[in-house]
C-alpha cells in the first residue's frame, strides 16, 4: 500500500475544510436563492487559494446544492415553496423516527450532557430579550446540536443518512434559522424541552409525536416567511389535494 505524500494529504484536507465551510454557510441561510458565489470572494472570506474554492463550488453542485451555468458561474439553486413542503414533511417522519427510536433506545450519559447542554445554551440566549442576528446565528447552532445528537441516538445508520439528504434543501437544514421572528425561535426551543423530556421518560409515542409536529409547525412558519399568503394557501391546497 502506498503511502500518501504529506503535501496531497494537506490538500485534500484543505478541500474538505473548505467544503464543510461553504455547506455550513449554504445550509444556514447566509445566501440568497439564485446568488451567485464568486470564487475571488470566497477566496478572501475563507482565506484560501482558488484551487479547493473551485472544487469545492463543483462538490456541492454535484449534491444539488448549486446551480452551474457556462459564463455565470456558480448559483446557490432555487427551491419552489413545493419542494421545500415536500422536503419538511419527509423531515418530519425521519426526525420523528428518530425521537421514538431514541425514547426506545435510551440515551446514553453523553447524549443526556449534550441535550440538557443545548437547552441550557438556548434558555440562556432566550433570557436576552430581542433576538437579534447574532442571536439567531447562535442559535441555528444549538438547534442543529440538538437535532443532530438525536438522529446519532436513534442508532441508525440508514436512517442518518436519509436525514442528511433530505437536509440538504437549504432551507429544511435545523442550521437554517434565520428566517424565524422571536416567538417562533422562543416555541422551537420550548419543543426541545418537551422532546427532551419525553425521550429522557422513555415515552417513545409521544416524544415521535412532538416531534413531527415541531418540524411541521417549522414548516409552515418558513413557507409563510418565504411566500406571499395567497400563493402559500395555494400551495397547501395542491398539497392536500396530492393526498
Amino acid at each position: 500500500m502506498t503511502n500518501s505524500h504529506p503535501s496531497e494529504t494537506s490538500s485534500f484536507t484543505r478541500f474538505e475544510s473548505v467544503v464543510e465551510a461553504l455547506r455550513a454557510a449554504i445550509l444556514a441561510g447566509e445566501f440568497q436563492a439564485g446568488e451567485r458565489l464568486h470564487e475571488v470572494k470566497l477566496t478572501a472570506r475563507l482565506g484560501v487559494s482558488r484551487t479547493p474554492v473551485r472544487a469545492a463550488l463543483q462538490k456541492l453542485a454535484s449534491e444539488g446544492l448549486l446551480d452551474y451555468t457556462p459564463n455565470r458561474g456558480y448559483t446557490l439553486r432555487e427551491y419552489s415553496i413545493s419542494e421545500v413542503i415536500s422536503a419538511y414533511e419527509v423531515r418530519a417522519v425521519l426526525e420523528g423516527l428518530a425521537a421514538r427510536l431514541s425514547a426506545e433506545r435510551g440515551l446514553d450519559v453523553r447524549e443526556v450532557a449534550t441535550l440538557q447542554q443545548a437547552l441550557r445554551d438556548g434558555d440562556d440566549l432566550l433570557r436576552n430579550g430581542q433576538i437579534t442576528d447574532d442571536h439567531r446565528s447562535q442559535y441555528s447552532r444549538i438547534n442543529a446540536c440538538f437535532h443532530e445528537t438525536i438522529h446519532g441516538s436513534a442508532g441508525s445508520r440508514l436512517l442518518g443518512e436519509t436525514l442528511y439528504l433530505c437536509q440538504q434543501v437549504p432551507v429544511s437544514s435545523p442550521r437554517y434559522i434565520v428566517a424565524f421572528e422571536e416567538r417562533d425561535v422562543r416555541r422551537r426551543h420550548d419543543d426541545h424541552h418537551r422532546i427532551f423530556e419525553a425521550i429522557i421518560g422513555r415515552e417513545a409515542w409521544r416524544a415521535e409525536m412532538l416531534m413531527r409536529d415541531h418540524v411541521a409547525s417549522v414548516k409552515s412558519s418558513l413557507v409563510r416567511s418565504l411566500s406571499s399568503p395567497a400563493a402559500f394557501d395555494e400551495e397547501l391546497r395542491l398539497q392536500q389535494g396530492r393526498r
